[in-house]
């Protein structure tokens, strides 16, 4: 393909590629700023398309990554970074005060709740909590992994009505 034809057929396909420019950034000026750079990008880049492939397809490529270069240096851009000599003290654990009472009290109401649970839902949600992969508990029990994956959603179910009904009680 020529230059002249290259420069042809962009042309004729920016009328196509505003709707979508407009679709993602969802304002004219930069749906038009956005529609430039891609016709930059392509003529840039003109030894890079390949003859026969599909043109309309390679420049809706070009915008969708401009537009996501585009937005990522933006949202770079709106990051704010505290500098001041002070920040220490913002995430100072000095300043915090924890009360482990609460959570440990939390965690022995959850433990008696699994022990109240049947040992087949039990087991194989103790072990999920533990860190093993579905597939490592179904090897270690002996039981298929959908069953694994049923009999964890089942203990939660129950320990999640035993907990409401203590809190209500409570």
């Amino acid at each position: 393909m020529t230059t002249l034809e290259f420069s042809y057929s962009l042309h004729q396909l920016s009328s196509v590629l505003k709707p979508f420019a407009l679709k993602l950034t969802k304002d004219l000026d930069d749906a038009n700023d956005l529609l430039q750079d891609t016709m930059v990008k392509a003529y840039t880049n003109q030894d890079k398309f390949a003859e026969g492939t599909n043109l309309k397809a390679w420049l809706y490529t070009i915008m969708k990554n401009t537009f996501i270069t585009n937005y990522q240096k933006m949202v770079r851009r709106a990051t704010f970074v505290d500098t001041t000599e002070n920040l220490h003290y913002l995430n100072s654990s000095e300043a915090v005060i924890e009360n482990s009472a609460y959570g440990d009290f939390t965690m022995e109401d959850i433990y008696e709740a699994i022990d109240r649970l049947d040992e087949v839902f039990s087991t194989p949600f103790l072990l999920y909590y533990r860190g093993f992969k579905y597939h490592e508990i179904a090897d270690r029990l002996s039981i298929p992994i959908g069953t694994v994956k049923n009999r964890i959603h089942i203990a939660r179910k129950y320990l999640k009505e035993d907990l409401m009904v203590y809190k209500h009680l409570n």
